[in-house]
């Protein structure tokens, strides 16, 4: 039986949000490792604002009945959605960006 988990590692995990290193290829690996740091705390960040949007959206909807809180709930959802896709999509933008200019 063959377990495709066996040769995983962290690497595998973050390498989704990392940037394929085009344009990073010649800084050091401590470098690479901090703007993979700096890029998931940034998503976390986005996905919690994301997440206290849902919560403020719902809660003035429903329990305050102040619809300008559902509506700043429904702004911080898409501000947060918006920074997810964007900071996950940065590598490949610069990649792309990268090889125009080569």
């Amino acid at each position: 039986m063959y377990l495709a988990a066996e040769k995983g590692d962290i690497s595998t995990i973050i390498g989704g949000i990392a940037p394929s290193w085009g344009p990073f290829g010649s800084v050091g690996s401590e470098a690479k490792v901090m703007i993979e740091v700096v890029m998931a705390v940034a998503i976390l960040l986005c996905l919690g604002i994301a997440i206290w949007g849902a919560a403020k959206q719902r809660i003035g909807a429903t329990a305050l009945r102040d619809t300008f809180s559902a509506e700043q709930g429904k702004g911080l959802i898409v501000a947060g959605l918006t920074g997810v896709f964007i900071i996950g999509s940065l590598g490949t933008l610069f990649t792309i960006v990268y090889g125009m200019a080569v």
